[in-house]
């Protein structure tokens, strides 16, 4: 989806002339823009979280010569989807930090059975 995709669906939903969403998409992508510049967070529930995350100094390398390039610190844009924008990408998965309950018996291996 592409930002004219997205102020067509805004233009869209009621009574608004295409600049009006143009208005609507711009003043959204700015107020987040702005916030993250301030070094605020930006939480929108249901959906995630903009935040900014520190990346330290570092020595790089450039990829043509191979010869060392020292990558200054900076602070970079992050995005954390909520878990419900998780699970409605990846309906039906299983987190896997969830654990097998011990009366729910596992997959049987033929060669390798449970000791008795």
């Amino acid at each position: 989806m592409t930002k004219a995709d997205l102020v067509d669906q805004v233009t869209a939903l009621g009574d608004l002339t295409r600049r009006d969403g143009e208005v609507i998409v711009d003043t959204l992508f700015e107020s987040v823009i702005g916030a993250l510049k301030a070094n605020d967070k930006v939480e929108v529930r249901g959906f995630g979280s903009f935040r900014t995350r520190q990346r330290n100094p570092r020595t790089g390398r450039n990829p043509k010569t191979g010869a060392s390039v020292a990558v200054p610190a900076k602070r970079v844009p992050f995005f954390k989807p909520s878990k419900e924008l998780r699970d409605l990408v990846n309906p039906g998965e299983v987190r896997a930090s969830r654990k097998a309950k011990p009366s729910e018996p596992g997959p049987v291996d033929a060669h390798h059975p449970p000791a008795m």
